[in-house]
């Protein structure tokens, strides 16, 4: 297996899943499914704390790192997410534990790509552990 293993498999499941999505719509698939839940008007303080989240993380992965830059993004875009819901729980310990998943997400990731595959991502220090 070379490096155009993965995206060719990737592109075989996106192709596989949206014959699939196109024979659903055209034979009058998802008839039995509920109506979606949400509200009938955008929250806009939920887009603006992803679209923060996005472009901090865009502007500060190379300044500060991918896996922290990967966390802010998670933090914020959880805030979000959230506050698309009406929690808005702005406690120390909510902060830090989204944090923390965001960080135990991200650093495995970073170690992926940058470890067993090869590819450079930024880092905070020259070692490429972080």
């Amino acid at each position: 297996m070379g490096p155009n293993f993965l995206p060719w498999v990737v592109s075989l499941a996106l192709a596989l899943f949206g014959i699939w999505l196109v024979w659903e719509a055209g034979s009058g698939g998802f008839r039995s499914m509920e109506e979606p839940s949400g509200a009938a008007r955008a929250d806009w303080s939920a887009f603006v704390w992803v679209s923060v989240g996005i472009l901090a993380n865009a502007a500060l992965i190379t300044t500060i790192g991918f896996i922290l830059s990967c966390t802010l993004c998670f933090v914020l875009a959880v805030r979000g997410f959230k506050s698309a819901e009406g929690r808005r729980d702005a406690s120390l310990g909510s902060w830090v534990k989204d944090a923390l998943v965001g960080a135990a997400i991200a650093a495995p990731v970073y170690w992926m790509f940058s470890k067993l595959l090869a590819i450079n991502l930024p880092g905070l220090t020259q070692t490429g552990w972080l």
